[in-house]
This record gives C-alpha cells, sequence and structure tokens, in this order.
C-alpha cells in the first residue's frame, strides 16, 4: 500500500487531504504540533487501519520509517492571527520545516508537493495574477514572515529539484474556505459568518472594496491531488483558486442573507499591507491539470460552510 505523509494534517487544509487519501485506500501519516492544527479535525480517522497520527514539529528532524511515496508539507501558520502572534516559528517552518521535508523526501526518494500561497505576489501590481508575476512583497512588514517565508520556501524547492533532481511540486493557494476552518482564526469568512450567526456587526475593513478570489475546500484538494499525479516536467508553481472576484462588501452580504441574519457592517481600518485585489488567472492548471478549475459556487459553498459553522456554535 502506498504511503503518504501530510505535514500540518491536523490542520484545515491538512485534514481534508487525509480524508481524500484515506478514501482512497492509501497508508497515510498525518504529521502536526497541533499550534493551529486540532485532533478534532482527525480524530474520526483514528480507527482506520491505514492512519497514524505523529505530534511532532517540523522544524525539528524528521524521521519517518519504511518507504513514502508522497510527501505533502502543508505545514504553517496561515491566518494573519497565527502568523502574527508566532512570526518566528512562521518563519521557522518555511525554512526549517521545508528543509527537513525536503531532505526527507531524498531519503526516501518521494515526491514532495509543497503548499504555497497567493500572498507571494503580495500586494500586486498586476491583476489577475500569472505565475510568472514576481509579487510585490514587503519583507520588513507584519505580513512579511508570512510572504518571505513562502517565497523562500518555493526558492528551497526548487533548489533542491535542480540540484539533487528531486521529483517536486508547487502550488499557490488562492483563499480557501470549508468546515474546520477556526471561528477565530482572523480570516475574513470565519469572522464574518461567526459574526452574522451570533447577530454582531460584521467588521469590513477600510471601505470594503477591497477583492479576493474563494475556493470551496474540495475544488481546491480535487486540483492538489491532479497536480501530485501530473507530468514529471510540470514542477509549477500553479495557481489554484477561484477566478471569480468579489469585494468585501458584496460577501459580507452573502453571509448576512445566507444567514438570515440581522447583523450590519461596519468599517474598520485596513490592515497595513493588505493586498487591495487577489484574483488567480488559472489558465495554467487548466492546461497542465486535466481541465481543472473550480465547480463549487459560492453560495453553495458558504451553505456547507455555515451548517458547519452552526454545529460548532
Amino acid at each position: 500500500m502506498k504511503k503518504r505523509l501530510i505535514t500540518g494534517g491536523a490542520g484545515f487544509l491538512g485534514s481534508h487531504l487525509c480524508d481524500r487519501f484515506i478514501k482512497e485506500n492509501y497508508q497515510v501519516i498525518a504529521m502536526d504540533n497541533l499550534s493551529t492544527g486540532s485532533i478534532e479535525n482527525i480524530e474520526h480517522l483514528f480507527k482506520k487501519s491505514n492512519f497514524e497520527f505523529h505530534e511532532h514539529d517540523v522544524t525539528k528532524f524528521i524521521h519517518v520509517p519504511g518507504p513514502l511515496d508522497y510527501i505533502l508539507h502543508f505545514a504553517s501558520p496561515a491566518s494573519p492571527i497565527d502568523y502574527l502572534k508566532m512570526p518566528i516559528q512562521t518563519m521557522k517552518v518555511g525554512s526549517l520545516g521545508t528543509l527537513n521535508c525536503l531532505g526527507l523526501a531524498k531519503e526516501k526518494k518521494a515526491r514532495i508537493l509543497i503548499a504555497s500561497t497567493s500572498e507571494v505576489y503580495g500586494d500586486p501590481l498586476v491583476h489577475p495574477q500569472k505565475e510568472d508575476y514576481w509579487g510585490n512583497v514587503n519583507p520588513i512588514g507584519p505580513r512579511g514572515v508570512y510572504d518571505e517565508a513562502k517565497r523562500f520556501q518555493e526558492a528551497l524547492t526548487m533548489a533542491y529539484h535542480t540540484y539533487h533532481q528531486l521529483e517536486t511540486r508547487i502550488v499557490r493557494i488562492f483563499n480557501t474556505f470549508g468546515p474546520r476552518m477556526r471561528l477565530n482564526d482572523g480570516r475574513v469568512l470565519p469572522a464574518f459568518i461567526g459574526q452574522a450567526l451570533q447577530g454582531k456587526p460584521l467588521t469590513a475593513f477600510g471601505d470594503g472594496s477591497q477583492t479576493r478570489s474563494f475556493t470551496y475546500v474540495d475544488d481546491l484538494i480535487e486540483g492538489m491531488i491532479r497536480m501530485m499525479a501530473s507530468d514529471p516536467l510540470f514542477l509549477g508553481p500553479v495557481n489554484l483558486g477561484n477566478p471569480n472576484e468579489f469585494t468585501m462588501i458584496e460577501l459580507a452580504q452573502a453571509v448576512i442573507r445566507l444567514t438570515n441574519s440581522k447583523s450590519s457592517i461596519i468599517h474598520m481600518p485596513l490592515p497595513l499591507d493588505d493586498p487591495k485585489q487577489l484574483q488567480p488567472d488559472i489558465s495554467l492548471a487548466k492546461d497542465k491539470l486535466e481541465g481543472w478549475e473550480p465547480t463549487i459556487d459560492l453560495n453553495e459553498g458558504l451553505r456547507k460552510t455555515i451548517t458547519y459553522f452552526e454545529s460548532m456554535l
């Protein structure tokens, strides 16, 4: 049975990857230090004979006995509230954690997928963003700890591919949402949904005209599965996201409508270096990943996510 290691396996995206691979009858190892992940996300898998959990910090040396076929490196704080609280750990997991994962992949002769982010584009001056855009990142700003950790992660991965001929893949993930996000993780959709369900005002930053493109988690997982199985000559990076763009005001209004909330919308100051527009150009993904594109629209994804948060509250 083929074995796959998922770092950050108890997190939002990592736990959904675990589900997908278990469903496809792979042997799965989830590794997480639980700084932002949660056992609750994966405890339903503990009874599976082909699943195991290792509580471990990937910035420390990683040992996994026996063969490994795939490594998927998702360990990292991913929301502003987390990486601003843990700036040094965020930099370490992007650097030392990635180095340890790449070293393990080299030892095991395993293919490795690195989860990068749309944040490597910073506050982009090009719209929509294509993979050949180098970005507009402030390395010393408050978001730099996350943005630069991911940019370094990509550079290190390509160095391992070039120097050691390691089989690598890089995906740049745009805003993704769905069940298992944390209500208090600081990202806009959990914040809006939690506020609406509790009858609190929804807090839009700035004038609310800044835009994002939101991908439901199932669509993202499908894109990553296809990327792992893609042509060996296609390394990425590749954008995985939904090109349908919404302003923050439009998103807040959709959440209020779908939750039947009487909440109002209030405005707060825009955080420093917050991108004004993020929208992926997914032409490359469509071309290289068997025509991949998101199939779940925003309203459908919001309904599923709202149902999940209602159960949590």
